[in-house]
């Protein structure tokens, strides 16, 4: 054994850029910063309505109509829909192996069955909210 093993240099902030996969991971955990805005979002409203009254309250809700909240919410929420929609999809065969008889089910099968359930889902939300 060698007294001093070789250490491999390791960029400490672009690290993620040498290869795809770690790129996916970083944009997968980007999820915790929005997930962190919008808990000091809810703490900012809820001390807000707890503290100073309606008019205050009112005004918070008026401060949300901003068109950068707006940008925001909807680069959120495409993310979150979108993004990690497909990330989990693609995880769902390795979460759960279907077998039927003696064979598995192929995994682009259960893929395709996860996103043919959610354009049925959404399909039927819009039509409760009356989109469609």
């Amino acid at each position: 054994m060698s007294r001093r093993p070789y250490i491999r240099p390791v960029s400490r902030s672009s690290w993620y850029l040498r290869q795809a996969r770690y790129r996916v991971y970083m944009l997968r955990e980007l999820t915790c910063v929005l997930v962190t805005v919008y808990c000091v979002l809810l703490l900012a409203g809820l001390a807000t309505l707890a503290a100073n009254g309606p008019e205050r309250w009112q005004a918070f809700l008026a401060a949300q109509q901003h068109p950068a909240w707006a940008v925001f919410h909807a680069i959120a929420l495409a993310y979150f829909i979108v993004y990690q929609t497909m990330a989990w999809f693609q995880l769902a065969p390795k979460a759960m192996p279907l077998q039927l008889g003696g064979t598995r089910v192929p995994a682009a099968a259960i893929v395709a069955a996860h996103y043919l359930a959610w354009l049925i889902i959404t399909v039927f939300v819009f039509w409760l909210t009356g989109v469609i």
